[in-house]
């Protein structure tokens, strides 16, 4: 009799925690996407922070310290290794689709709809923000509906078209298309959007208007590097910040989805100094997420994965160690170094001698002075100097977001090899990518996961059926 007693006891207990479980509902969602993050951008950097305390080991970074974690395979329709097109589209959609493609299906004939979409249906505020373009891939497959990524003007129609409370980026990417006469900010602003530049001007305007777009301003169209960035430089918790403000004005709660989308840029490029410091200033963001979770711990989901895994990168040479710590003697990105050079060519009509280039590289990567370079390393950087200073014209290094000066790209390459860091192209892999929860279901995110299981996931919790 005890014992059956007990067994009705248990069941009763369990029944009891399920329907209170199943009572709880995420109000506010946070999905934090860190494009081209894999396992070893977030390992490398809490290595890289351990080392400037002089400690072999970890320093945690706060997302990484959650209690889910996990990981999720990243794979398209018809590739192992995806582009952020298809991957954001999974990720916001729950289902996969053909590299390039944005928010349809792998035939490209039918709309697929996302996670956001369902959330605004449901009665959400809504928030699409990234460090990169507003148009660009991960936050158009929130949005937009289109066969080839690289239609901006068409996904920034999208964006009207779909009508979310708040959009923010670096900038907005016009289209080059000569039918295209349209600007996209008069269309913002003939269909109600409000653009605000800076983050003084976001926080003097949200309150005169329901829908706003938030840029950095100027011609660029991506935030800067964290390791560039200007004292006024609008930053992405800057922008978290703001978002969770505006959008958390009203009763009915709201979804809100930020991208890192400058670890990826990076990444291509094989800047490892440049890539941990974007990692650290998108964990930044997420500290913005988890104050407010504190304040509503019962209500709120905080969500954090990457599209896939960009550039292949490996820690450690093959030695038993690694030197993390000489990239704090990298003061500005790749692409600042490429222009400082420029900037040299132009001032002196390419008319550049030798100790001015030392110059340059002393200043912004310590060589010489704070980093010793062997014979080698100096023989390889003058003999591409005579290469490129010849008075010819130069060939740049093309990456897929960037070109730079050869020169500057080899004294990165020095860097990332004395740091013992290697690098296995400059493009996407199929690695497997973190997925980090906290909050209301997080325990739902154990287990194997694909790609498209989170935004599912996270419908259920957040009852947006």
């Amino acid at each position: 009799m005890k014992k059956l007693l007990f067994i009705w006891l248990v069941g009763v207990l369990v029944f009891f925690f399920e329907s209170c479980n199943e009572a709880r509902q995420a109000k506010y969602v946070f999905y934090f996407i860190g494009d081209g993050m894999g396992v070893n951008q977030v390992n490398g950097t809490e290595m890289y922070l351990a080392e400037l305390d002089s400690v072999v080991g970890v320093k945690g970074l706060n997302f990484a310290s959650f209690p889910i974690r996990n990981y999720v395979t990243t794979y398209s329709s018809y590739n192992g290794v995806p582009c952020s097109a298809a991957a954001g589209t999974a990720l916001a959609t729950g289902e996969k689709t053909k590299n390039g493609t944005i928010g349809m299906d792998k035939e490209q004939k039918e709309p697929l709809y996302s996670v956001a979409v369902r959330a605004k249906e449901a009665g959400r505020k809504v928030g699409i923000i990234t460090s990169v373009g507003m148009n660009h891939a991960t936050p158009a497959a929130f949005y937009g509906h289109q066969p080839r990524r690289t239609m901006y003007f068409e996904l920034g129609k999208d964006a009207i078209r779909t009508g979310f409370d708040l959009y923010g980026g670096g900038g907005i990417i016009q289209s080059v298309s000569p039918k295209d006469s349209a600007n996209l900010f008069d269309l913002l602003h003939e269909s109600g959007y409000l653009v605000v530049r800076g983050n003084e001007m976001f926080r003097e305007k949200m309150v005169e208007s329901s829908k706003l777009v938030v840029i950095q301003g100027g011609p660029q169209t991506t935030l800067p590097y964290a390791i560039d960035r200007e004292e006024d430089d609008l930053t992405l918790s800057q922008m978290t910040e703001g978002a969770i403000e505006f959008l958390n004005r009203g009763k009915e709660g709201f979804f809100l989805m930020v991208e890192g989308g400058l670890i990826d840029y990076a990444c291509h490029v094989n800047d490892a100094a440049t890539t941990f410091r974007e990692v650290v200033d998108f964990a930044d963001a997420v500290q913005k997420a988890y104050e407010f979770y504190l304040k509503h711990p019962d209500e709120t989901l905080i969500v954090v994965t990457a599209d896939h895994e960009t550039g292949g990168i490996v820690l450690g040479t093959g030695s038993y160690q690694l030197n993390l710590r000489v990239l704090e003697n990298q003061r500005v990105s790749l692409e600042k170094l490429t222009r400082e050079i420029r900037e040299l060519r132009d001032m002196k009509s390419n008319q550049v001698v030798w100790e001015d280039v030392q110059e340059v590289l002393a200043k912004n990567l310590g060589f010489w002075n704070m980093v010793n370079l062997s014979t080698e390393d100096e023989q390889a950087l003058k003999n591409c100097y005579r290469e490129t200073f010849s008075g010819k014209t130069v060939e740049m290094v093309k990456n897929l977001y960037s070109e730079n000066e050869p020169i500057a790209q080899l004294s990165i390459n020095i860097l990332n090899r004395l740091a013992k860091i290697s690098w296995a192209s400059g493009g996407h892999s199929a690695g497997v990518v973190p997925v980090y929860a906290i909050g209301v279901g997080a325990e739902r995110f154990n287990g194997r996961l694909d790609n498209t299981d989170i935004p599912k996931i996270i419908r259920a919790l957040a009852k947006y059926e």
